[in-house]
């Protein structure tokens, strides 16, 4: 009896397995780029242009180059034109006081080929999460706001990652 219960698990273990290998299903990968080497033209302070270019580097498949100087020569060059933090009151109290705030998170960029052909026009790329807010527990509501625009931060550059992966001719 038990060694039929070991079977049945087995066998049902083996289908589960099978079928999720059937389904398609796989691990997302590094995204392939069509060029070798990149200038991000941010400044090294940056927490945006910081994540962004170890995120490129971590790939393993494109050189960032951080210098200016060199940055001519490289093969494709990222030019941000907004890099913008919001902080806007959506709610109130009857008393005026503030309740609720929305955290928003633009960045505007362009990228451009050695010739300064335009392979991604002027695109701009928004996150907003919403916060409640309550005086009596400012210094928390501060460290909640800051790890909101953290993972904002975070998402843009992956949907921007995915964006310089879709270029396909340089």
């Amino acid at each position: 009896m038990a060694s039929r219960r070991r079977f049945l698990a087995h066998a049902l273990g083996s289908a589960a397995a099978l079928s999720l290998a059937g389904c398609g299903f796989q691990l997302r990968q590094a995204p392939e780029f069509a060029f070798k080497t990149i200038y991000v033209a941010m400044p090294p302070s940056s927490p945006m242009g910081l994540e962004l270019r170890r995120n490129l580097a971590g790939t393993g498949r494109v050189e960032v180059i951080t210098d200016p100087v060199a940055g001519q020569k490289a093969d494709v060059r990222l030019e941000p034109t907004m890099d913008q933090r919001e902080r806007v009151v959506v709610g109130r109290t009857s008393s005026g006081e503030v309740r609720e705030l929305q955290l928003r998170l633009r960045f505007r960029f362009r990228l451009r080929n050695v010739q300064g052909a335009e392979l991604i026009p002027d695109t701009e790329i928004l996150q907003q999460r919403e916060l409640s807010f309550n005086e009596s527990v400012i210094l928390a509501k501060d460290a909640e706001e800051a790890l909101l625009y953290r993972s904002m931060q975070s998402d843009i550059v992956q949907q921007l990652l995915r964006r310089l992966a879709a270029v396909k001719a340089i």
